[in-house]
């Protein structure tokens, strides 16, 4: 048996408390949590969208992505949910191009408390990146409801426009 399949199902990369209240299952199913449905910019079967509670202070707007049913980490997510999270990823990353005008698009995706996750359900960031921004070498910030949704509603128009 490989290595691989000999981590698949095993839950000793899992590190979520005993009965863990997720924020991002219940935003994905409708509910409000800190964030709220004027946060979120994209929603469907597989996967949703929102804007992001912190913020870098040179990178405002970023979003992460996330399925809907609750995988803790990249280890537990099953492999057809790729293509959906890949695809709404790439949209995110075109709709912030227009929408932002910044001049790049990074990606991360942290897994397990050592590799700086924090919240105990899969999630993808996708950041605006400009020059000289300091993406990596600032702290984050808590961002307001009111600082999210001028940026949730130009990601939701850029999604929605023909050229998305």
């Amino acid at each position: 048996m490989s290595a691989v399949a000999r981590l698949m199902g095993n839950a000793m990369y899992n590190h979520e408390p005993d009965n863990y209240d997720c924020p991002f299952c219940r935003l994905a199913n409708g509910q409000d949590t800190d964030l709220s449905s004027d946060d979120v910019i994209f929603h469907d079967e597989d996967v949703t969208a929102f804007v992001s509670l912190h913020w870098r202070p040179n990178n405002p707007g970023h979003v992460l992505v996330v399925p809907n049913k609750h995988y803790e980490n990249v280890f537990d997510l099953p492999p057809e949910l790729g293509v959906p999270i890949q695809r709404a990823v790439r949209n995110v990353a075109m709709a912030m191009k227009a929408a932002y005008g910044c001049d790049g698009v990074s990606t991360v995706q942290h897994n397990e408390p050592h590799g700086n996750q924090d919240v105990w359900h899969y999630h993808l960031h996708v950041f605006p990146r400009y020059v000289d921004d300091n993406l990596y070498g600032s702290r984050r910030r808590l961002t307001t409801a009111e600082e999210r949704r001028l940026y949730a509603e130009k990601l939701r128009e850029a999604l929605s426009s023909p050229a998305s």
